[in-house]
């Protein structure tokens, strides 16, 4: 029980206050209503002010006097006056409310507190998500310690960027629907994809990678908090909203009904919610008064709701009927009070049979057997007082024993001290046990075989005897010369659970009791419904005699004449039966009367006389102190003006009304507090709805209509309410509405059902809305499943009946048109965002925004007009990305929702597209003739939806790509003729310097040929057919392009050669080299770039390197013919030295006489060095230049070949004629060297060691040898060397 505090006190003065201002009629107590709804409006949730008097109470409290202008003053009063009226209704209206909330928390008995509720997340504010983002931009900034790498840091901008700036999210934080569990599966779902989508980390798998992140994410999402206290946090708010203790519940009505404190303790107090047995005795009663409601209603024909068919008039008696029968056996089950450790017989009230068909009353007579009690004692001895004969050495004890049972026994202690403090503890089921204690000295003689006894006293306690420990005197045993032993002993009787009340009383009856006697009466409570007054005998366990309560009626009475002994009477009172009981004190009395009442059952509550209350109150204005404390709290809340609200009877209140108010508060209470509920109640708010429901008869069907009638009307105004929630109301509506309940057929009001339809009509409309604004009604897919069990919901209000499923068609064809509508719902919102963007960054990027003077006057307007084609191609290509990302966000978060009706999302993507496509035409219109910037909308687009199954080749992929087809032909026209030209006259302008793999103008053809391509083929042309023609095109077109470079390749390197020297000193130019390259990198690019699957542009692509070998071996064969010609002018020098010609002998001569004289060079010798350096030299350029290793090779082989052949053939003409020693050193030289040179140059020994090679080396060795013998020696010119690395 709560003790009044101070504020109470306060609160009293507070409300005196408030009643002289408000001076408005005061209502006394509950209007008597009919069974059905009250017949007028004027009733305020079934609370009627009776008024005092004729007056309607405006003079009531010292009122304003009324003005004398009748006309400003007089309304401004009467509506002050008509205010205050309407707030203190309200106020007592939820003071009535309270009570009745009240008296369902403190004893429940049909509802729990559920256990295996969803557990709700907790709800992100505006003030968290502006915290959270930034934290999420702090992280991004680098000013966190948080070790990332740049694949998380760009998913955590993605997120940043799509999920938490969205206006979507910040209007599902507005709608309270928005969890940080909602953050974090969305940032789950968004990373997956980027990490599946990353290749493979050997040692790392990608389940730890996405673990990884997500601890990330939370140490961003948590901030600097500490771990461990959010972890506490969390804990102590899931345990909260999980279970309720009993005060939290009181606590968390007295704000939903927005009751005081000190109200709260009045009421709480005055209506004894401490008191299970008070409780239990006022549910007996409401169930009594609904099942006499119900007899009242069947014997005279009460009014009845309206009804569907007036066949369920009898089906709605029969409804209340079981209804109480069901409260009564769920009431008869629960225990007698908590804690009890006893089974109680579950016995029926007999007057009650009738209707709860309780079988045969003689099943319901209770016998003495029935009757079992069953006490615990505690005995403590304290002390022996008055103990003197005795030696103080002498040992003494104690024993103690409950007749009839057991002996217990103190420690011994000396006479000088007989001090114990021992218990003993003892059962018995006898109510007037008698407990004896005696007092023993040790026998001190040797024959003695017991201890002698000093004194014993005899006990008989009952549970409202006194608890502390109190001297009683002992009688004396004889022998004992002490006669004035006194022991001080407590005996605490414990009260069981099924004994209500005891004590002695005087009593008379007609049936038992016959005679006027005081006995000792215990009132037990057998079962819920059944109680006995049984009257007891010391030391007997069954009564003597009992009477069974059932339909007896308790109340004061005045004193009996004739009856001697009782100060206080009372009476119990049935049809045939009276008896008469009396009690000593006033106190007494009131306590049993108010434990009869409570187990009679009775609506009639006994009140103590006025006489009496006089007397009890007389010389003071507060209640004395023997009068009972419910009494006491009673005449307190009666100050108060509470007395009307606990004494008002709950069968004359429409709980109906009542019930849809404190559902209506608690819902707005569930929706404001710090959870993501989504409408769904918490645990212990679901207990208390449950058992206000079932304890006073609100209909299911109108609770869940009120219900979805509140719910509706939230998520109308904004609010996130769970589909799945709205589901499960509106399916127990539909099977009330139709008569299909699974409890079998129930009956329904014409209400009821007006109610359903209009709720049906509501819900439509909110589910079409919700399917049309699902982007925006279930952003990025949350709450998770919401949009799935929307359409599952809207599929059943679809039908029309419970039973009947709806057409496949008619859902599918609403569904299309919602869908239709969201496609220009969303495309809308995105131009206008997409333009609002646009247009802001035009403003800032415009002049003249920073003259503050033209600002004001620079509208949107003017700035659109400003757009270039050019800018509104930029916005388009931004739209086009948008668009993208809706489509994709579709495919993601809501495809699977839509999953049965994938068709329609198809359509509905088709439908959006088309929308974009007006802009998008719109857009390409206005751009100048001959304009590739456009491609990039193409690309944008096509690489989105030939990826998707569905938008490929679809109506605006189809159209997309007849808009581009023609704009691709042009282009790759232009291109090819752009070519054609850039290839004229880079020829005609080239230098032939190296660049890159070849030429300038090479690099530059086969640069234009890849990106025509590379650009042709990352269009990724969806439609086959025209696809294979584009790239046929540009392969045929590369083909024809490379052989016109490689002709005029070929022309420009045989002038080449024809310009340049013929002698010795002759080098290889670099241009050589560079066109050398030209044909190789022709040949690779050829490869890349002519190489085609069909048949024919296979063979056109082998012509082409046919043509490109072809050419080369030309060009080996121009440049092998030039080293031969150079071969020749130096053999062409040597003939002159032939044997037999003129300059022969006249330089035979002129040597011979010179060299006698002075040293003479060696003739020749520099025309062979000559030769040789232009060999080394041209070998290396070509080595070095030259990027085709077989093209040197091949040119190597036959450079060879075709001079060792030369000098073959020279060797072969002057067969008959001996060399000139000049010409013999000469050849020596070049065809050593030459061999030598082109094997270090890796030509093959087979070709090297030719048959030519050896003709010409067998000549030379021959002719060494002659000119040894005429010359006398060649001067270490030797032929026999010429296969080694020697110097020579």
């Amino acid at each position: 029980m709560l003790d009044p505090s101070s504020s109470e006190e306060e609160g009293d003065e507070i409300l005196e206050v408030k009643r002289k201002e408000v001076a408005a009629p005061k209502s006394v107590g509950g209007a008597r209503l009919s069974p059905g709804r009250p017949s007028d409006g004027h009733a305020v949730g079934g609370l009627q002010p009776r008024a005092r008097g004729s007056a309607s109470g405006s003079s009531g409290g010292g009122g304003r006097p009324s003005s004398p202008s009748p006309s400003e003053g007089s309304d401004k009063e009467k509506e002050d006056l008509g205010k205050m009226q309407r707030e203190e209704a309200e106020r007592k209206k939820r003071l009535q409310l309270y009570v009745f909330v009240m008296r369902c928390i403190a004893y429940p008995f049909n509802a729990k507190q559920p256990t295996d509720m969803a557990r709700r997340q907790q709800k992100i504010n505006k003030q968290h998500l502006q915290t959270v983002k930034d934290r999420f931009q702090a992280f991004l900034n680098g000013e966190t310690q948080i070790v990332a790498d740049e694949a998380f840091i760009n998913a955590v901008q993605s997120y940043y960027e799509i999920f938490l700036k969205s206006d979507r999210v910040s209007r599902m934080v507005q709608s309270g629907g928005c969890s940080a569990s909602d953050s974090r599966e969305v940032f789950k779902k968004h990373i997956e994809k980027r990490v599946r989508s990353l290749p493979e980390i050997d040692g790392l798998s990608k389940e730890t990678v996405l673990s990884s992140w997500i601890a990330k994410f939370d140490t961003i999402y948590r901030g600097e908090e500490d771990p461990r206290k959010h972890q506490q946090r969390m804990t102590a708010t899931a345990a909260s909203e999980l279970i309720l203790s009993k005060d939290q519940l009181y606590e968390m009505f007295q704000q939903i009904l927005g009751i005081k404190k000190f109200e709260h303790q009045l009421l709480y107090n005055a209506c004894q919610l401490d008191n299970p047995d008070e409780q239990a005795a006022q549910i007996r009663r409401e169930l009594d008064g609904r099942l006499q409601m119900a007899d009242q209603i069947a014997r005279h024909g009460g009014r009845f709701p309206r009804f569907a068919s007036r066949e369920m008039e009898p089906m709605f008696i029969e409804e209340l009927r079981s209804s109480v029968n069901l409260l009564m056996a769920n009431l008869e089950s629960m225990p007698v009070s908590k804690g009890g450790e006893f089974k109680l017989q579950k016995l029926k009230r007999g007057h009650n049979a009738s209707i709860m068909d309780m079988g045969q009353e003689d099943e319901n007579t209770l016998s003495k057997s029935d009757v079992v009690l069953s006490f615990t004692l505690e005995v403590v001895i304290v002390e022996v007082q008055g103990l003197r004969s005795l030696t103080p050495n002498r040992i003494v004890y104690c024993t103690m024993e409950v007749e009839g049972g057991h002996k217990l026994q103190t420690d011994q202690a000396e006479a000088s001290k007989p001090i114990w403090g021992t218990q003993g503890d003892f059962t018995t089921t006898q109510p007037l046990p008698a407990v004896k204690v005696k007092l023993f000295t040790e026998s001190t003689g040797v024959l003695a075989l017991e201890d002698k006894e000093l004194g014993k006293v005899v006990l008989h306690p009952t549970p409202n005897s006194p608890k502390q420990s109190e001297l009683h005197k002992m009688t004396v045993s004889k022998g004992c010369p002490d006669n004035d032993l006194r022991i001080k002993l407590a005996i605490r009787m414990d009260k069981p659970q099924n004994m209500k009340h005891c004590g002695y009383l005087w009593a008379i009856g007609k049936i038992l009791w016959k005679r006027w006697k005081k006995r000792y009466f215990v009132l037990v409570q057998v079962s819920q419904y059944t109680f006995a007054m049984c009257s007891y005998r010391e030391k007997k366990a069954e009564p003597v005699e009992l009477l069974q309560l059932d339909g007896y009626t308790v109340d004061y009475t005045d004193p009996q004449p004739g009856l001697d002994g009782g100060r206080t009477f009372f009476n119990a009172v049935k049809e045939g039966d009276t008896v008469i009981f009396a009690s000593d004190d006033e106190q007494d009395r009131i306590l049993w009367v108010q434990a009869m009442y409570r187990a009679t059952g009775q609506s009639h509550k006994p009140v103590p006389p006025t006489q009496v209350q006089k007397l009890n109150s007389k010389g003071s204005t507060a209640p004395q102190l023997d009068a009972p404390i419910s009494q006491f709290y009673a005449d307190r809340a009666q100050k108060h003006g509470m007395d009307e609200f606990i004494s008002a009877n709950p069968c004359n209140f429409d709980h109906g009304l009542l019930f849809e108010l404190v559902q209506r508060l608690t819902l707005d209470h569930r929706l404001n507090d710090s959870y993501s509920c989504l409408g769904w109640f918490s645990p212990g708010q679901v207990f208390v709805l449950d058992e206000y429901c079932a304890r006073y008869g609100v209909r299911g069907c109108h609770r869940h209509l009120c219900y979805l009638s509140d719910l509706l009307e939230r998520a109308e105004n904004g609010a996130m309410i769970d589909p799945t929630l709205l589901h499960y109301s509106f399916a127990f509506c539909a099977s009330h509405a139709h008569g299909n309940r699974p409890d079998g057929i129930g009956t329904v009001t014409e209400e009821e059902k007006e109610h359903f339809e209009e709720i049906k009509q509501r819900l439509r409309g909110l589910l079409e809305n919700q399917i049309t604004h699902f982007r925006y009604c279930f952003p990025f897919g949350r709450p998770e499943g919401a949009l799935k069990a929307t359409l599952s919901l809207f599929e059943r209000v679809l039908m029309k009946d419970i039973v009947t499923p709806v057409p496949q068609e008619e859902v599918k064809a609403v569904i299309h048109e919602c869908l239709e509508q969201a496609a220009l719902v969303n495309y809308q919102r995105l131009s206008e965002y997409a333009k609002l963007e646009g247009k802001k960054r035009e403003m800032y990027e415009h002049p003249v925004f920073c003259l503050a003077s033209q600002v004001m006057d620079l509208t949107i307007q003017n700035v659109g007009r400003l757009v270039t084609p050019a800018k509104k191609l930029e916005d388009n290509i931004r739209l086009a990305e948008l668009v993208i990302e809706v489509l994709q966000q579709n495919e993601e978060h809501h495809a699977e929702a839509f999953a049965w009706w994938s068709d329609l999302m198809v359509e509905h993507a088709e439908t959006f597209l088309c929308l974009y496509s007006a802009d998008m035409d719109a857009t390409l219109e206005v751009q100048p003739p001959d304009s590739w910037d456009s491609f990039p909308v193409f690309q944008l687009l096509n690489d989105f939806m030939r990826m998707d199954y569905n938008l490929c080749n679809g109506k605006f992929h189809r159209h997309l790509q007849d808009l581009y087809a023609p704009l691709v032909v042009r282009y790759v026209d232009l291109m090819e003729s752009s070519i054609a030209q850039s290839i004229h006259r880079g020829f005609q302008r080239e230098s032939w310097e190296p660049f890159n793999n070849g030429s300038g103008t090479s690099e530059d053809l086969f640069w234009k040929l890849d990106a025509l391509q590379t650009f042709i083929r990352d269009l990724h042309w969806p439609e086959e057919e025209f696809s294979k023609h584009l790239e046929t095109r540009l392969k045929l077109m590369s083909s024809d392009m490379i052989e016109s470079c490689v002709k005029r390749t070929r022309v420009a390197f045989e002038a080449k050669l024809q310009k340049s020297s013929r002698a010795t000193d002759f080098r290889v130019p670099q241009s050589i080299c560079t066109m050398f390259n030209v044909m190789v990198d022709a040949r690779a690019q050829t490869a890349k770039l002519c190489a085609v699957d069909l048949g024919q542009e296979r063979q056109y692509h082998s012509q082409i390197d046919d043509l490109i070998e072809e050419t080369v071996k030309e060009m080996i064969t121009l440049l092998v013919a030039k080293f031969v010609v150079i071969l020749e002018s130096v053999l062409a020098k040597l003939s002159r030295y032939d044997e037999g010609t003129l300059f022969s002998s006249f330089l035979s001569f002129t040597v011979k006489a010179a060299s006698k004289y002075v040293d003479v060079p060696k003739p020749g010798m520099d025309v062979a060095d000559g030769y040789v350096t232009f060999v080394r030299h041209s070998q290396d350029m070509l080595r070095e230049k030259v990027n085709e290793e077989v093209y040197i090779e091949r040119l190597f082989d036959q450079w060879y070949t075709s001079t060792m052949n030369l000098l073959g053939t020279w060797l072969t003409d002057r067969m008959d004629l001996q060399l000139h020693l000049h010409q013999l050193k000469i050849l020596i030289r070049v065809v050593k060297k030459k061999y030598r040179d082109f094997r270090l140059q890796g030509v093959l020994d087979s070709t090297l060691n030719s048959k030519m090679y050896e003709t010409v080396r067998n000549r030379l060795t021959l002719e060494e040898a002659t000119a040894s013998v005429r010359e006398g020696g060649m001067q270490g010119i030797t032929m026999r060397d010429s296969d080694e690395d020697g110097d020579n």
